[in-house]
């Protein structure tokens, strides 16, 4: 990996090196390891999530020795470089028509996909729900038995090279609508009512305690979260400026499911 890991910096940084061979090979090869899941633009660490630029480089070069081509499905036709991820059934993946999922994404066992969009360097791992017309952006992180509900938007991001992909932990429910882009780090079994938007500027205010707490670019674990606003001043006024919510934990619960319907029941959340 290591030896795989130099010839795409040094490749990055000599674009010619990529007429050899070699380097674009290691190019291709880092696309099948992120389309099998043997490697990850994002990982978990003890300390926390760390972000894999060169693996980011190597999804950009793979643009460029890609040659553009054309599909027809009559009446359709599409023209474009990806190629798209095929043998649904071996993978283990339920795929609904008209679920899309590029080439360079990786998705878990059990992950069903109704008719949305998986970018290329996405990792959806197993027991996913991505649900009608739910968008995964390129390099998003998704983790185990996720639901992301009709019309979610998973922002996804290749550049700047520096920037966080957004990363949905394990056992999160994301409702309708949900848009959640910049890196936001929705960390696990979190609960997103309806309409949620998340980006780094956004104000995620817990209003449990005697006092608010905020956040801003991560929603701590089993919060149960709705949109809210408050209230800005402007050289024209006051005006009311979107915010998040957390009005709530979720239960700590080896029935997940159970936990899950319990929580929207409590909180009377919109999903």
């Amino acid at each position: 990996m290591q030896d795989l890991k130099a010839h795409i910096l040094k490749a990055f940084d000599q674009r010619e090196l990529l007429q050899q061979a070699e380097y674009r090979e290691a190019v291709t090869t880092v696309m099948e390891y992120l389309d099998k899941g043997k490697l990850r633009v994002a990982t978990s660490e003890v300390s926390g999530w760390e972000v894999h630029e060169w693996v980011k480089k190597a999804i950009l070069m793979y643009f460029n020795i890609q040659p553009m081509q054309t599909w027809d499905l009559n009446p359709f036709e599409f023209y474009d470089k990806m190629l798209l991820k095929k043998d649904y059934a071996a993978l283990g993946v339920r795929a609904v028509p008209h679920a899309v999922a590029r080439y360079g994404a990786f998705l878990g066992r059990n992950v069903v996909l109704m008719p949305s969009y998986v970018n290329i360097g996405a990792y959806v791992d197993e027991d996913t729900m991505v649900d009608t017309w739910a968008t995964v952006g390129s390099c998003a992180q998704i983790g185990k038995g996720v639901h992301l509900s009709g019309g979610v938007g998973i922002g996804g991001v290749l550049e700047p090279l520096q920037a966080n992909p957004v990363i949905i932990e394990d056992g999160c429910f994301i409702g309708s609508r949900c848009i959640v882009v910049e890196g936001v780090i929705v960390e696990k079994e979190a609960v997103l009512g309806a309409n949620v938007v998340l980006t780094q500027s956004t104000r995620i205010i817990d209003v449990t305690g005697s006092q608010p707490v905020e956040y801003k670019g991560r929603v701590p674990a089993r919060s149960v979260v709705i949109p809210g606003s408050y209230t800005k001043e402007f050289p024209a006024g006051s005006y009311q400026v979107s915010c998040a919510l957390i009005i709530g934990k979720r239960k700590e619960s080896t029935d997940r499911k159970t936990s899950l319907n319990h929580t929207l029941r409590e909180f009377n959340v919109s999903v």
